[in-house]
């Protein structure tokens, strides 16, 4: 049952018997032994040190502490990612996950934490194929630029300081594609499951791509940039909209994280 089209159920009849002892769930092939529910303690210390270096991640809420969804990218060319999400970004909160890769041995290979900067909603036509690289430019070029205006309302006078320095711009460099000025964004599908019975959930359509620059230490901090096309909630195709996240990431080592 793992890992199907988990919206392909009768959720009438799922809705009604839920999971019981010794059923499969939908959430068996979640990696590092992640359940929904299950609780997460995360290190604080390469969280605290990539601020103090001018990261722009965000510290974990007191409350960011159980696995309240799981999901699975699949991506083309052939990449598979999970996110282990601590807030779904439901209710205008921003998002907070655990995005993870495996190696083609199916072993984690790297874990990032990861923070929501902003969402925004591209109206017109031209900026949804910017943000979809189908206007061959936007989202895939070689480098993508944040500039402290943007973030001045976001962010305190102290924290501009430490991220920004004496700079009014960061620079993060296009992660994948080689030295093509552009490379198309990579496509897929996220489907995320709430619940170990898979009835509640989303699917959506991706196109993401991640971007790169270094920090003080010299350490990576990642903006991953995503559009989003919602395809269903909870199994109601009605339920559609696009939207661009931009979300920054850090390398977590699997030993400072724990799940239960």
């Amino acid at each position: 049952m793992a890992w199907k089209d988990v919206f392909s159920y009768v959720r009438a009849v799922a809705a009604n018997k839920g999971v019981t002892k010794g059923e499969a769930r939908a959430d068996d092939d979640a990696p590092l032994g992640a359940r929904i529910g299950s609780v997460v303690q995360i290190q604080m210390s390469p969280i605290i040190r990539a601020q103090a270096n001018g990261s722009l991640i965000a510290m974990p809420a007191a409350g960011d502490t159980r696995i309240l969804a799981v999901s699975q990218i699949r991506l083309q060319p052939e990449t598979e990612l999970y996110r282990l999400y601590l807030d779904k970004g439901d209710d205008a909160a921003d998002e907070k996950f655990l995005q993870v890769f495996c190696g083609d041995d199916g072993k984690v290979a790297e874990v990032l934490y990861c923070t929501q900067l902003a969402r925004i909603i591209p109206e017109t036509a031209d900026d949804q194929d910017a943000y979809t690289g189908v206007a061959g430019y936007g989202l895939g070029d070689a480098g993508y630029t944040l500039w402290r205006e943007q973030l001045a309302d976001m962010l305190g006078a102290q924290e501009l300081a430490t991220v920004f320095g004496e700079s009014d711009r960061l620079d993060y460099t296009r992660d994948a594609g080689g030295d093509a000025q552009f490379a198309s964004p990579f496509k897929g599908r996220e489907t995320r499951i709430d619940d170990a019975a898979g009835m509640h959930g989303l699917r959506q359509e991706m196109y993401f791509m991640p971007y790169v620059r270094r920090l003080a230490d010299g350490s990576r901090e990642y903006l991953l940039i995503t559009t989003e096309i919602v395809e269903s909630v909870d199994g109601d195709a009605g339920k559609r909209g696009i939207h661009v996240d931009f979300v920054i990431g850090i390398p977590v080592e699997q030993e400072r994280i724990v799940i239960q």
